[in-house]
C-alpha cells in the first residue's frame, strides 16, 4: 500500500467517513441550497431547513428510501424555493446510483481477473479500510464503478500482484515528476520576469448530446467553457468559429466564462455544439524567500478568500485537529503552505465519484483516503484560510503532446484543477498541490508548484460554483467545476451519461525546445 500520511490514517480511523455526514449537516441548509447550485433557491423556512439537513444526512448515510419518503412528504407543504431544492436531493440520489452501480458479484469478477493470487476475504479487507470505495444503498453494499481500477492506483501492495500491470496516472501524465522543463521555467523567471515562455495554441471543445435525448423540435441550450484573459498567464484571446455560429460570449469578468449557444433537436440525431478559439498561454514562476514572506492584512479584497464557504469549504472540527498536527507551532506563512501543502499532495490520487454528489468535498478528501486534484484542490484551500493565507480556486485543462516540440511525444490531456494563495509581499501565487513536491534534490524543482505553474495548460473558472452568463434554469451536472461543459432543455438538466465531449489542439508557434 502506498505511504500516507499517518495523520490521515489516524483520523481515518477515529472518525471515518460518519464525519462526512456529521459536517454536512453543521452548516444550515439555506447555505447548502444558496452558496453552492446545488439547488436553485433557497431554503427559507426554519423547519424545512431541518428537514433538507435531514435528507442530506440521509442519502450522506445511503438510506435512500427514508431520504425518499421524507422528500415526498416534505413536497405536500413546500414552496416552490423549498420544491427546488429537495427535488435536486432526490436527483443527487440518481447520480449517487449512476456512481455506486457495480454490484459486489461485480467487484469480486474484476477482481479475479486481474490479480491471479486473489486470497479469500481480501475483497472485504479492502472494503471495510476504503480501499475499495462502496457505499450501503437501502442495505445493500454498491460499489464505485471505478473503484477495482483505483484500488491499484491507492494501493502498492495491489498494484504489484496485478497482471497485466497497470501504470498510475503520473506514469503517463508529463510534469508530475521531475522535468528539464521545470529547470527552464526557473531559468527563465530569473530576469524578474514572472511570466514566460509564452506559446499560442488553438483549442477546439464539442459537446454532443445523444440523439433523441430531448424530444424532436425542442431547443437544446448549452454551455461551453471558454477561457478568460489573466494577466500573467493567459492573452490574446480570439473566438474563431463556433456550430452553430450564433454564440454568445460571457463577459470577460464572469469567473466561470461560457459560450452560451442554441439548437433544435432533431428526431434520431444528434446534437452538436463546439467551439475554436485561440491564445497564449506563459508559464509562471516566483522565488520566494521565507524571511521576507509575512502574513498578510485582512483587505476587503482578500477577505473573500480567507473565509468559509459552505458547503465544500468549511474550518470543521476534524479540519482543525489535522491542520493543528500538520502546522505545528509553525508562524511563518510559507512555511506553513509548506507543509499543508506536502500533506494534501500526500493523499493518493485516484479518479473521483461526480461531486455534485458529495457533501463536503474537502472534508470527503480529509477522510476518503483517495483524492482527485479538485478535491485535493479544495482540501488545501481550505487548509490554508483556517491558517490565515488566502487561497482559492482555478480549474480548467491540461494537455501536451502532438508536436515534436512539445514535453512529451505522445499526446495527453485531461481535466484538471489547481489554485492560488496569496504570500506577501509576492502577492498572488499559484499552486498545483496534485503535482505536489517533486522528486529533486534542487529545492526551487521540488517545490515547483508551490508559486509556480506550467504552461501545459488552459484555464476556465477563476472561482467554482459561480453562476453562468447566461443563467442556467436547472441545476447543473458538474455543480462545482466547468470543464466538460453543461447542456439542458426546458424539460430539465441532461446529465453525464446524455452527452459526449471532447478537447483538442494544435500548437500554432514552435514551443521552445525542453529537452530531456
Amino acid at each position: 500500500m502506498r505511504a500516507r500520511n499517518p495523520l490521515l490514517l489516524s483520523l481515518l480511523s477515529t472518525t471515518g467517513l460518519l464525519w462526512l455526514a456529521v459536517s454536512s449537516g453543521c452548516q444550515s441548509a439555506r447555505d447548502l441550497a444558496t452558496t453552492e447550485p446545488r439547488a436553485p433557491a433557497s431554503i427559507t423556512n426554519p423547519s424545512a431547513t431541518d428537514v433538507l439537513t435531514t435528507i442530506i444526512l440521509q442519502i450522506d448515510a445511503g438510506d435512500f428510501a427514508g431520504a425518499e419518503q421524507a422528500i415526498a412528504a416534505a413536497l405536500a407543504r413546500a414552496t416552490p424555493a423549498e420544491q427546488a431544492a429537495l427535488a435536486f436531493e432526490r436527483e443527487r440520489m440518481q447520480r449517487i446510483r449512476l456512481d455506486f452501480s457495480r454490484t459486489t458479484a461485480e467487484i469480486d469478477a474484476q477482481l479475479a481477473a486481474t490479480l491471479p493470487d486473489l486470497k479469500a476475504g481480501e475483497r472485504e479487507q479492502w472494503t471495510a479500510s476504503g480501499l475499495l470505495e462502496s457505499m450501503l444503498i437501502n442495505g445493500e453494499r454498491r460499489y464505485f464503478k471505478h473503484a477495482v481500477k483505483n484500488l491499484f492506483y491507492i494501493s502498492d501492495e495491489a498494484l504489484a500482484r496485478r497482471q497485466p500491470r497497470q501504470p498510475r496516472f503520473e506514469d503517463d501524465a508529463p510534469l508530475y515528476a521531475a522535468h528539464a522543463y521545470h529547470q527552464q521555467i526557473i531559468q527563465a523567471a530569473t530576469s524578474g520576469q514572472r511570466a514566460v515562455l509564452p506559446r499560442r495554441v488553438r483549442i477546439t471543445q464539442q459537446l454532443v448530446v445523444d440523439a433523441d435525448a430531448v424530444p424532436a423540435g425542442e431547443t437544446v441550450r448549452a454551455w461551453l467553457p471558454f477561457p478568460r484573459a489573466i494577466a500573467g498567464q493567459q492573452s490574446d484571446i480570439h473566438l474563431l468559429a463556433s456550430t452553430p455560429e450564433s454564440g454568445t460570449v460571457a463577459p470577460p469578468d464572469t469567473l466561470q466564462r461560457t459560450v452560451y449557444l442554441e439548437r433544435v433537436a432533431t428526431a434520431g440525431e444528434k446534437t452538436r455544439f463546439t467551439v475554436d478559439y485561440e491564445l497564449t498561454l506563459s508559464a509562471q514562476y516566483q522565488h520566494i524567500d521565507p524571511e521576507r514572506v509575512q502574513m498578510a492584512p485582512i483587505t476587503d479584497d482578500l477577505a473573500p478568500f480567507l473565509a468559509e464557504r459552505p458547503p465544500h469549504v468549511q474550518f470543521t472540527p476534524a479540519l482543525r485537529q489535522w491542520s493543528q498536527q500538520v502546522v505545528g507551532a509553525e508562524k511563518n506563512p510559507y512555511r506553513i503552505a509548506q507543509k499543508l501543502f506536502a500533506a494534501v499532495a500526500d493523499i493518493p490520487w485516484a479518479i473521483a465519484r461526480e461531486y455534485s454528489t458529495i457533501s463536503n468535498i474537502s472534508d470527503y478528501a480529509l477522510h476518503a483516503g483517495h483524492a482527485d486534484c479538485g478535491q485535493k484542490t479544495l482540501l488545501l484551500i481550505t487548509a490554508l484560510r483556517l491558517n490565515g493565507i488566502p487561497a482559492r480556486w482555478q480549474s480548467g485543462w491540461q494537455f501536451s503532446g502532438v508536436n515534436a516540440d512539445s514535453i512529451d511525444e505522445k499526446p495527453f490531456d485531461t481535466m484538471h484543477d489547481w489554485g492560488m494563495f496569496y504570500l506577501a509581499p509576492y502577492g498572488w501565487l499559484p499552486m498545483d498541490v496534485t503535482h505536489g513536491v517533486l522528486d529533486a534534490s534542487d529545492p526551487a524543482v521540488a517545490w515547483f508548484y508551490l508559486g509556480g505553474v506550467d504552461n501545459w495548460r488552459v484555464a476556465f473558472n477563476d472561482d467554482y460554483s459561480r453562476d453562468f452568463v447566461p443563467a442556467k434554469q436547472h441545476p447543473r451536472s458538474e455543480t462545482v467545476d466547468l470543464q466538460r461543459g453543461e447542456v439542458e432543455w426546458r424539460g430539465g438538466n441532461l446529465y453525464f451519461n446524455q452527452w459526449d465531449y471532447q478537447f483538442s489542439w494544435s500548437w500554432l508557434e514552435p514551443a521552445p525546445a525542453p529537452g530531456k
